[in-house]
């Protein structure tokens, strides 16, 4: 197992001294790639090391669990209790299933070492990997492959819009800067169907998928580009209505999220942890929410995620510190601006 954790291997501002102390980490560090300077990356496999002092290691009593803010985190923390509650008996240890509002705050959950093991949206997890020292391991799956999703755009089904070129000067909703599906893949994509970003529509940040989504069928938007899976999920747990909707756009695949856990968790730790996630099968109730995923499947983030750095790269967007304030600080100000419009 210990070779397989090896294979599989920000918020808006941090405090000064906290980059101050993680660049005196960095002295020695022979390969680094795009990962923040308090992390190294020597054997060049894009994820941080453990680190060579055992000191350094944690092997807390207590385990904080989180996933991916796509949705409503309750919804999640519901989901994931099966679990949990599992992890916990296979650790012999306290797990908590810890609710996180942006994407940024999970990060930074993990940067700062309040967060163990995660879900992370697919875009957010080379950023959690280069800013937050996380390392990828799993994605839900089934017994020959992975679970995979496509950015969607869509409309109501009564709307004209057949097309991405229909909706120049229209309104068009993105999630957040750091999401694959909701920001990074459409700067990289619509331009070839007509349709430029920030060129021939202003975009938009909702916040998560399913406000996309929700904000489409109250009129809001007038379209909006977001995951497939999350899409259906809604459909079936009946906070939509799938046929009240069309879809006029659909990408090719890219892995769902994650699952990562914190690069200096206590070495045997971390390869019970995989042997725990590993060895689960979903119940019912999980199969059912995660679209017939029934386990972890194993996955290497330097090649899985070769797709997603490549679409990222191809929208002019990096996943290292500059590009993540950049952006995030762009979705602050939309949110400041959507807040005063609605006094």
């Amino acid at each position: 197992m210990q070779v397989l954790r090896k294979w599989c291997g920000l918020a808006i501002a941090v405090l000064c001294a906290g980059y101050a102390l993680s660049a005196s980490g960095a002295d020695g560090c022979a390969s680094r790639g795009e990962l923040d300077t308090m992390y190294c990356d020597s054997n060049r496999d894009m994820v941080a090391d453990v680190p060579t002092d055992p000191k350094k290691w944690r092997n807390p009593s207590t385990i904080v669990f989180t996933y991916t803010p796509v949705e409503d985190p309750a919804v999640y923390e519901n989901i994931f209790k099966p679990f949990t509650t599992y992890l916990s008996q296979c650790l012999n240890k306290k797990v908590v299933f810890y609710q996180v509002q942006s994407n940024a705050a999970e990060i930074e959950a993990m940067r700062s070492g309040r967060l163990h093991v995660g879900g992370f949206s697919t875009g957010p997890t080379a950023f959690a990997v280069n800013l937050a020292g996380a390392i990828p391991f799993a994605v839900k799956g089934y017994a020959n492959d992975f679970q995979g999703y496509n950015l969607i755009v869509v409309v109501k089904a009564n709307s004209p819009y057949q097309k991405l070129a229909d909706l120049k000067g229209k309104k068009l909703a993105h999630t957040s800067p750091s999401s694959n599906s909701g920001h990074l893949a459409p700067l990289a994509l619509f331009p070839k169907e007509g349709l430029t970003p920030d060129k021939d529509y202003k975009v938009v940040f909702s916040g998560k998928h399913d406000q996309s989504v929700l904000g489409v069928g109250t009129g809001d938007y007038d379209a909006a580009a977001v995951a497939s899976d999350v899409f259906h999920r809604m459909g079936v747990r009946g906070e939509i209505k799938e046929a009240d909707y069309r879809i006029i756009y659909r990408s090719q695949k890219f892995p769902t999220s994650s699952f990562a856990y914190a690069h200096d968790l206590e070495p045997k730790l971390a390869d019970k942890m995989l042997t725990c996630f590993y060895e689960y099968r979903f119940p019912a109730e999980m199969k059912k929410a995660f679209d017939g995923a029934d386990r972890f499947f194993p996955i290497n983030y330097q090649t899985t995620w070769d797709v997603v750095r490549a679409v990222a790269k191809g929208s002019g967007q990096g996943f290292d510190k500059a590009s993540y304030d950049k952006e995030t600080k762009r979705e602050a100000e939309a949110a400041e601006k959507a807040k005063a419009a609605k006094k």
